[in-house]
């Protein structure tokens, strides 16, 4: 288990004062870091080594003080000497080595003063010794507590639920409102999905809706009522003189398109914007565009009336890293570094932990919260089942060796 932060502070107060007197690289770097790195419950030899040779890019040899592989480098001299020197000779190390092994952080220290530049957030934290107790969680990706960089809603998600937006914009324009409005537009996302995801066969959706559908739109929901039967069917319960353009769609299990629902009466401009719509490149849109979606097809009044919003994604992650993603991945790294005959054993423990989690959520909305932790939760099960079959293209079976349902949520 992790040792808490009151602890680590702790520690790393009894810390900078044993060492308030260091002063000699040659004679103390490693007894030094030994320590430092007791400081956060970690052994170090567990996890980075010292005197690591690279051959530069000039060709010559080097010795990295302390290497961690992904995470650390430490560049370490003697007291009062030159740290923005010493930062220099840690980048010749850092472009030397292999991509894979790059690290995100680079210490460079004389004892007294610490310099930690974090490369992913281009940040640089300086101290002294004896302030280490305030800045321990600069270091929390020691203990195995990442940080991690959060970023504003992708523009791509945005125009995503804008295209939607419209599209709901014509319906209800026409009269077309209601429950039956709202099942119609999940549909219709999901059949947007998975044209570009490899659920359907790619564009079969897009290539329906251009060839089979007329330019003025006047057929245009009878042929998508025609398909959400379809999609509800399985192969043997279809009709052997359905149209084959429709065959080609496979069985969507579920109740997504069980159940009828009034059908609107497209236009010209209601089919084009359903175009738009299938056009777009959904392959890559963010499972929160959910959130983004309930709120653009939401009439303004009644947003305001009721409240209803959607928290972003960025924020979504401040939030549930801290509560619960931060201490499943430290438990994960800790594991991940065991090289005892326990390692397996532990690591399929820890993925069924994974299955048997529950996450509720009582205000929920639209379910964006959900949505995103179900997907950070599968995320991090991929990363445990690549540790536990190194030889196998986890990335193709992750479905059928995964443990995590939905109903966890």
């Amino acid at each position: 288990m992790r040792l808490s932060w009151n602890e680590i502070r702790a520690r790393a107060a009894a810390f900078a004062k044993d060492w308030q007197d260091a002063s000699y690289e040659k004679g103390e770097t490693q007894s030094f870091y030994n320590d430092f790195f007791h400081v956060f419950g970690i052994q170090r030899r567990s996890v980075a080594r010292y005197e690591q040779h690279v051959v530069k890019i000039d060709d010559r040899s080097g010795y990295i003080d302390l290497f961690w592989p992904g995470e650390l480098i430490v560049e370490q001299k003697s007291a009062g000497r030159d740290l923005e020197k010493a930062y220099g000779q840690a980048g010749e190390y850092f472009d030397a080595l292999p991509e894979n092994e790059r690290p995100r952080y680079i210490l460079v220290s004389d004892f007294q003063t610490f310099e930690l530049h974090d490369l992913s957030e281009r940040s640089k934290t300086s101290f002294a010794l004896r302030e280490l107790p305030n800045h321990v969680e600069k270091f929390g990706f020691i203990a195995g507590v990442q940080r991690r960089i959060f970023r504003d809603q992708d523009p791509v998600n945005i125009e995503a639920a804008e295209l939607v937006g419209r599209l709901h914009d014509a319906l209800f324009e026409c009269g077309y409102r209601g429950h039956d409005l709202e099942v119609f537009l999940v549909r219709m996302v999901f059949c947007l999905f998975a044209d570009d995801t490899g659920i359907f066969e790619r564009d079969a959706f897009l290539d329906f809706i251009e060839a089979r559908t007329s330019q003025d739109g006047s057929d245009t929901g009878s042929k998508l009522a025609e398909l959400f039967q379809v999609l509800n069917a399985p192969d043997g319960d279809r009709l052997s003189t359905r149209d084959e353009d429709l065959q080609r769609f496979p069985y969507v299990n579920g109740d997504l398109f069980d159940g009828l629902v009034r059908i609107p009466a497209f236009d010209a401009g209601m089919r084009e914007k359903l175009l738009d719509a299938c056009n777009f490149n959904w392959s890559n849109i963010s499972p929160a565009i959910f959130g983004a979606l309930f709120q653009s097809v939401m009439i303004p009044e009644e947003r305001r009336a009721q409240g209803a919003h959607y928290t972003t994604e960025k924020n979504i992650l401040k939030v549930i890293e801290p509560l619960f993603m931060d201490d499943l991945h430290g438990e994960f790294e800790r594991l991940k570094v065991r090289r005892d005959h326990g390692r397996l054993a532990a690591l399929r423990k820890f993925q069924a932990k994974l299955g048997i989690l529950t996450f509720f959520d009582p205000a929920c909305g639209c379910g964006n919260f959900l949505i995103i932790a179900y997907r950070e939760l599968r995320k991090l099960e991929i990363e445990v089942l690549k540790e536990i079959y190194p030889r196998k293209n986890v990335d193709l079976a992750a479905s059928e060796l995964s443990v995590i349902d939905v109903d966890q949520f």
